[in-house]
């Protein structure tokens, strides 16, 4: 009944979604683009081919799973790997990474018709939702058609759990359709227990994030950009990746206390968002500072003050060229975003304190001392004050990052474990 009341409003809303959709792409026009997508109409992938569904919400999710998808390809040659996205951001990384290799469309709304339209043309013998995605229909469906579900890299903050449980008669049934959830850490998967998950539903993989592949030709790539970027006098370079609306004027407070005492410092800015770009500039030329833009293919001269990274893709590129990193989404009450690609290039990590989608991560990297919180403009400033008068603090505080991030992968040979006892042989 809880699954029926809920279908009836996703179908009276989905007009509301679909406005949304059209002002959205005011700054992001991709949003207005393959709609049909969302509703099943998707290209039919022939019965005989085994197909392994990877949902994937965006950019973040995309990216904790490419290690999986390139492994599942190695693994399973002759299986067609189907990856959805529901951003224009998510879609453009998958695009990016896989190309033709994978099957990419937008994934469909949480309707009934439009699921059982979309599994009938794309018949997975398996679907892979990436971290907590659950959508009651969809995971409804594919029981009803004997699709396995498990869901990877699984995390459950206590206030989404408590978001849950207010709807648990809609909660319960759909966490007793998923097969196995496969657990970041195991407070994500008492929370899942306590929403109604049985013991044997539940696995403890850990974060796959930690199992981060860094080669030889990126490593290369970083020293090559780290060194255009100090320049001939060796300036120093810090990076404010993935920052949201309220935190770049944090940001930029910071770099303006700390331009007094580090006048060469070059500010790498990057918005999580790239509908933000242009605003992002104009903050930065509202202060007089001088700004390059990555996309421009200008590398920054020492008059320098800011490069505004407005590309797609590059940022665990920057992480590696980079003497501190600042990682946003923590400042304003986000969650955080990815500490562990920081901590993998030997770099210190500085946060805000808002951190519920990366707990454990932070409580690891803090308790080894690889990085530290920081409250307001303030306290940024103090802190890469304090690194960059004292190379040997900022060394350890990365050395220490870094054993946190080689100690803890694994996670994802566990995970694919997990995937292979609920892929049937073809």
């Amino acid at each position: 009944m809880a699954r029926l009341v809920y279908s009836l409003l996703f179908y009276l809303l989905t007009p509301l979604i679909l406005l949304r959709l059209l002002w959205r792409s005011r700054l992001a026009p991709e949003y207005r683009r393959r709609w049909g997508e969302r509703f099943g109409f998707v290209t039919d992938i022939p019965s005989v081919r085994q197909v392994i569904w990877v949902h994937s919400v965006s950019v973040g999710e995309t990216l904790a799973a490419v290690p999986m998808i390139r492994e599942l390809q190695r693994r399973y040659p002759h299986a067609l790997l189907a990856v959805t996205t529901m951003t224009p951001t998510g879609s453009a990384r998958v695009k990016a990474v896989f190309g033709d290799s994978v099957y990419h469309v937008y994934a469909p709304y949480d309707l009934p018709c439009v699921l059982r339209r979309f599994l009938k043309r794309l018949h997975p013998d398996l679907l892979v939702i990436m971290e907590t995605e659950l959508w009651p229909n969809l995971i409804h469906c594919c029981q009803e058609q004997q699709i396995p579900v498990v869901v990877a890299n699984a995390r459950l903050s206590a206030n989404s759990a408590k978001g849950y449980r207010k709807f648990a008669a809609l909660t319960s049934p759909m966490l007793g359709c998923i097969n196995t959830i496969a657990a970041q850490h195991q407070a994500d998967g008492e929370r899942f227990l306590s929403l109604g998950l049985s013991a044997q539903q539940l696995v403890v993989t850990g974060n796959i994030k930690f199992d981060l592949d860094i080669d030889d030709e990126l490593k290369q790539r970083a020293a090559e950009l780290r060194s255009q970027w100090r320049g001939t006098s060796g300036r120093p370079v810090l990076l404010a990746a993935s920052t949201h609306r309220g935190e770049d004027d944090i940001v930029l407070d910071a770099f303006a206390r700390l331009l007094e005492h580090y006048p060469h410092l070059l500010l790498v800015l990057v918005p999580r968002h790239p509908e933000r770009f242009d605003e992002v500039a104009r903050l930065c030329e509202a202060r007089k500072l001088q700004v390059v833009r990555r996309s421009g293919g200008v590398v920054p001269d020492c008059g320098d003050q800011v490069l505004l990274g407005d590309t797609m893709g590059e940022l665990l590129l920057f992480f590696g060229a980079c003497d501190i990193a600042f990682v946003g989404g923590s400042l304003v009450p986000v969650g955080g975003h990815n500490l562990i690609e920081p901590a993998a290039w030997q770099v210190p990590v500085l946060s805000g304190p808002q951190l519920f989608n990366f707990v454990e991560a932070s409580r690891l990297l803090l308790q080894a001392d690889g990085m530290a919180i920081c409250e307001d403009a303030t306290t940024i400033a103090a802190k890469v004050a304090e690194l960059l008068a004292s190379p040997e603090t900022a060394a350890r505080m990365g050395a220490a990052a870094k054993s946190v991030a080689d100690n803890n992968r694994g996670a994802l040979e566990r995970l694919l474990a997990v995937i292979e006892r609920q892929l049937l042989p073809r």
